[in-house]
This record gives structure tokens, C-alpha cells and sequence, in this order.
């Protein structure tokens, strides 16, 4: 593995942010009465995904606070998928949409699970 400087670099991290913002565009068209419930809520949790990864990049020092914060980002990409669910069965979003951003949602899953199960890759300075 490339020796990586700052969190910008991982492609989790990468990735998660992208999705963030995709899922900011597309709350955007959520009906005005969804904005302090299920628009603030997918926001606020699709973007702590990236916000943990940097707080974990920056504890990596010491691997069990890496894998907190890593486990902390993991639960919030579970409450961007619970979310997810809600805007496709409100009807907010199409099934196409729902699917794509799931399948996209997983990687993202897989990726901090392997960084749970394998800090050292990533804690060794």
C-alpha cells in the first residue's frame, strides 16, 4: 500500500464524500415539510461518514481509538441507508436512484470494515 499523508487520500474517504454530495443535490428536491426531518437527518449523516474517517485518520496513532472512530463512521453510513429507505418509500427518490446510491453505500461498507478488521495497515507510521 502507497503511504498515504492525509485522510483526502483514501479512497473510502474519497468516495463517501462524493456520495455525500450526491445525496445533498439530491435532497434538494425533498418537499419543503421533509427539511428539519428526513433532509437534515440524510445530510447531517451521509456527511459524519467522511467527518469520522478524519477524526479516526487522526487517532491513528493509537488503533482502538482508530477503530472507534472508524465503527462510529460505519454506524452512520447504516443511518444514511435507513434514510435512504425512507426517501424511496416516501417516494422522494426513484428505484433506480435507491439502488444506485445502496450498491455505492456498500463499497463504502466494505471498505470500513476491512479498515476495522485490519488498522494495522493503516496505524503504522
Amino acid at each position: 500500500m502507497a503511504f498515504i499523508n492525509d485522510f483526502k487520500e483514501l479512497i473510502v474517504y474519497q468516495k463517501a464524500f462524493s456520495l455525500a454530495m450526491r445525496i445533498f443535490e439530491m435532497s434538494k428536491t425533498f418537499p419543503k415539510e421533509e427539511q428539519y426531518s428526513l433532509t437534515d437527518q440524510i445530510r447531517r449523516s451521509s456527511r459524519s461518514i467522511t467527518a469520522n474517517i478524519a477524526e479516526a485518520w487522526s487517532k491513528r496513532k493509537y488503533p482502538k481509538h482508530f477503530v472507534s472512530k472508524l465503527t462510529d463512521a460505519l454506524g452512520e453510513e447504516y443511518e444514511t441507508e435507513n434514510w435512504l429507505f425512507y426517501a424511496k418509500d416516501c417516494q422522494y427518490i426513484d428505484e433506480a436512484t435507491f439502488n444506485n446510491l445502496i450498491t455505492d453505500y456498500l463499497e463504502i461498507k466494505k471498505m470500513l470494515n476491512s479498515m476495522i478488521i485490519n488498522p494495522e495497515k493503516f496505524t503504522k507510521y
